[in-house]
């Protein structure tokens, strides 16, 4: 191929440059597969004690032959060599060297799978696949990114699990390191399109239509060390970390007290839940994280508002923003008991308005400690939950809500795990505790 490209040059005297560094390339993958191949052959063990190894029945398992099989590599397909052994009593055989080199039960090395990892986590699995082709060079199907990517995810979420149960057992290690000046936690929960047969049984938001979606439940936990002139928080610099899985919310309590407790939440000064209304969020919060500040979004308590406030007075925007206003001041200003007061004297002889009113007004006393808002803003705390807000977006949303895709719980849960451990700077660590284990 240089040949025929540098014959070309000396007829034309130009030169393609993308087309010699992919000759370039091609040669030397050509160049590495051979040399992979060649440290690939395992030699047959000579000993006798070598000639027999333990089987998982609790016999013995004996050297039969050397067998060779097919792996795709960074660069390229290897050859590999190695002993093969059969147990006489359950027939079962096995590759040691399989196991030595982590290709069990695969076709694709290690750094082939953490390829398909990375790219499967990113975007869609066929847009994967051509991001192997054209960056790495290697020719690999939608189906083996998908596959890959979600049995990776699956192993980085059973690790979670286990961390899980550890921190049941509080059997959790002590988290060192300078003390937090302030730490936050936030949750919320956001849909992901799935297949027909994860919604059996379960309703839509519609009345009398079936749902078509399952909600990951998602939490961040970040720190804050300073403010700005004005006193606004500042959020430390990829403070940020994530975890989240399409599960109860006792399970997710668990997960997001885990992620917190491996943060430093024992040994922050100020320890904050902050997120908006949802009962099952503040269920977890007094579970988990008792004498935690606890914020409702302000933002989101706007909203209710203003929900009200079209109720109140439809199709009229003037009047709509004027009673916004009024009430508005009332709850910026923490003045929660007498914006009850207020919405408990409005009359109506409509029922959905006075329903909407009972609601709302429930839901604002309910609330009225979490609704502080100059407590919370003279301490120079966040008021607004856009972190996991923006999280719901970027770690769910961007990935696995775009248009077509439609998920098993399985495999979104594996996709979730694998992003929030990339997200999270964690990646690098996940493949060396593969390699030690």
């Amino acid at each position: 191929m240089l040949c025929i490209i540098f014959s070309g040059r000396r007829k034309t005297g130009h030169l393609d440059l993308e087309a010699v560094e992919t000759a370039v390339r091609a040669a030397m993958h050509r160049a590495g597969s051979a040399a992979l191949t060649e440290l690939l052959q395992l030699p047959a063990p000579e000993t006798e004690e070598e000639r027999a190894i333990d089987c998982t029945c609790g016999q013995r398992a004996h050297y039969r032959e050397l067998r060779s099989k097919s792996v795709l590599t960074v660069v390229g397909p290897v050859q590999v060599s190695r002993p093969y052994y059969l147990c006489r009593h359950c027939h079962q055989g096995q590759f040691p060297g399989d196991v030595e080199l982590d290709i069990e039960n695969t076709e694709f090395s290690p750094g082939v799978r953490r390829m398909h990892a990375l790219v499967g986590q990113d975007a869609p699995f066929d847009h994967g696949r051509e991001q192997m082709k054209v960056l790495a060079g290697l020719e690999v199907t939608t189906k083996s990114v998908e596959r890959i990517a979600e049995a990776i995810g699956e192993d980085i979420a059973q690790r979670e699990r286990e961390q899980i149960d550890q921190a049941i057992q509080l059997d959790l290690p002590a988290v060192l390191g300078k003390p937090i000046p302030v730490l936050y936690v936030e949750m919320d929960g956001t849909g992901v399109p799935v297949v027909k047969k994860e919604t059996v049984g379960r309703h839509g938001k519609t009345d009398g239509e079936p749902s078509h979606t399952r909600e990951v439940k998602l939490g961040c936990v970040f720190t804050q060390t300073t403010y700005d002139k004005k006193g606004f928080p500042i959020r430390d610099p990829d403070s940020t970390t994530y975890t989240g899985a399409i599960e109860t919310a006792e399970e997710f309590g668990k997960r997001i007290y885990l992620e917190a407790h491996q943060r430093g939440w024992e040994g922050a000064a100020k320890k904050v839940v902050l997120a908006d209304s949802a009962e099952w969020i503040w269920n977890l919060a007094d579970l988990h994280f008792p004498g935690a500040i606890q914020i409702v979004d302000l933002y989101h308590a706007r909203q209710h508002l203003w929900e009200l406030a079209r109720k109140l007075h439809p199709n009229d925007a003037v009047k709509q923003k004027a009673w916004v206003k009024k009430h508005q001041r009332l709850l910026d200003k923490g003045k929660i008991e007498k914006l009850v007061l207020s919405l408990r004297s409005i009359a109506s002889t409509n029922p959905e308005v006075i329903e909407k009113l009972r609601i709302e007004t429930n839901y604002f006393e309910r609330n009225a400690e979490r609704m502080r808002y100059p407590k919370f803003r003279r301490q120079h705390l966040f008021v607004g939950s856009g972190v996991i807000e923006a999280g719901c977006k970027t770690v769910i949303g961007s990935r696995l809500k775009q248009s077509g895709m439609f998920w098993t719980v399985r495999g979104a849960n594996a996709i979730v795990a694998l992003r929030c451990c990339h997200l999270n700077g964690q990646f690098e660590d996940y493949w060396e505790d593969r390699r030690a284990a």
